[in-house]
């Protein structure tokens, strides 16, 4: 079997290097951001893609020539809307992305933003850089007994709510499917009722149809006159015009922002503006809510890992456009992997397949969504290769491969 290839973008921590290098891989980097051009280019011989929120992979880039070899693509952050994920299933690439890695780190930025502008620090801090001694306690309060509102109970959101409990707020939260409350955090049947009952609000959702722009002007008018909003999320949730309006009207008293609508491509880039820039009060950060040494490092982990278990083991686990599909080892067996099209009388034709080339199935997990089969299958033989061909002349078949050894 080949040595895979791994190509890491965006300068991916180097434990994920390490991690897959251990394990076999020949692995590559490319330290910033491709454009969708370069990244066909690049992807000629390449079997894992590693990349981060800037590097965009098309359904053009997945349907190049130079991308026949991919197998798997692995987001190092939260999000992976910068992947066209359905193009990616068509063409029996798996993606797979790190939900849990910087869920401290994002929340322990949140809390710090929430006593920033309770205490109007950033205003302070300024002042003091430009020369200007300001000690006031007009609008300087306390968060202890402030009400918190969570928007997105998710991963994120419930590590507010426990860090918000142990500052003596008290946390209520609101989201779109059932969750189990943590603490003593309760929930908000509705989002305006949230919105009308916090001091502080917190937004921490994916970006989606409905999520796009649902902080709007409609919204901010419902929330406490005095109320600070927090987005940490996605940059398309809040219009920043319509916060810009309501801070300069004072009905919001201040807010922290830092993910935009349209982010600058290149690190150090100039010129980024905002409709926030110069607000009394208003926290702006370029992206760092997950930007710490340790959450970039526990996300080179776990994805690293992820992708290795995919490539040497077949695992789907975790993975977010595919069935999620997991086998044990088998000792003297040779595995494959099959993608094909969710249609009646597949796993028909596919043990037909096996039978014909004299093969004997040991062990076989098949799972699927409403358009994706994954079929993971142990074989007693070493006539994987065979057996591979014949899958490969299936109709319905998108792709079929020999599962190496880890």
């Amino acid at each position: 079997m080949p040595q895979l290839t791994v190509l890491l973008l965006e300068n991916i921590h180097r434990v994920a290097e390490a991690h897959l290098t251990e394990r076999g891989f020949q692995v590559k980097r490319v330290n910033g951001a491709l454009k969708e051009d370069e990244l066909v280019k690049h992807l000629d011989g390449v079997h894992v893609l590693g990349i981060r929120s800037k590097t965009c992979v098309t359904k053009k880039v997945l349907e190049a020539p130079q991308a026949k070899d991919l197998l798997a693509i692995g987001a190092f952050c939260i999000g992976t809307n910068q992947v066209a994920l359905e193009a990616a299933a068509r063409k029996g690439v798996a993606v797979f992305n790190a939900p849990f890695s910087n869920t401290r780190s994002v929340a322990e930025l949140v809390m710090a933003e929430i006593v920033m502008l309770s205490r109007q620090l950033g205003d302070r801090v300024r002042e003091m850089h430009q020369g200007v001694w300001r000690k006031v306690a007009a609008g300087a309060n306390e968060v202890r007994g402030k009400t918190l509102g969570v928007v997105g109970y998710g991963h994120i959101g419930s590590q507010v709510g426990i860090l918000a409990e142990f500052f003596g707020m008290k946390v209520i939260y609101f989201d779109v499917a059932s969750k189990l409350p943590l603490g003593n955090t309760q929930p908000s049947p509705a989002l305006d009722a949230l919105l009308a009952q916090s001091d502080f609000v917190t937004l921490h959702v994916p970006e989606t149809p409905q999520t796009r722009g649902m902080i709007g002007a409609p919204q901010m008018a419902l929330m406490k006159k005095g109320a600070m909003l927090i987005n940490a999320s996605r940059g398309t949730v809040v219009d920043l015009d319509a916060l810009a309006d309501e801070l300069k009207r004072e009905h919001l008293r201040g807010a922290a922002i830092d993910v935009y609508p349209e982010e600058p491509e290149a690190n150090e880039a100039k010129g980024f503006a905002s409709p926030l820039q110069g607000l009394p009060n208003v926290i702006l950060t370029p992206h760092i809510g997950g930007s710490t040494a340790e959450a970039q490092e526990s996300i080179g982990r776990e994805v690293a890992g992820t992708l290795a278990r995919f490539a040497s083991q077949g695992a789907t686990a975790g993975s977010v456009n595919f069935p999620q599909v997991e086998l044990a080892p088998s000792p003297k067996t040779w595995r494959l992997a099959h993608v094909h099209q969710n249609v009646p009388g597949v796993l028909r034709d596919v043990n037909r397949v096996v039978g014909d080339a004299g093969a004997n199935i040991h062990a076989q997990v098949l799972s699927t969504t409403a358009e994706l089969g994954y079929l993971l299958m142990d074989l007693d033989s070493s006539l994987t290769e065979q057996v591979v061909e014949g899958l490969r002349k299936l109709p319905t078949t998108i792709s079929a491969r020999v599962v190496p050894e880890d």
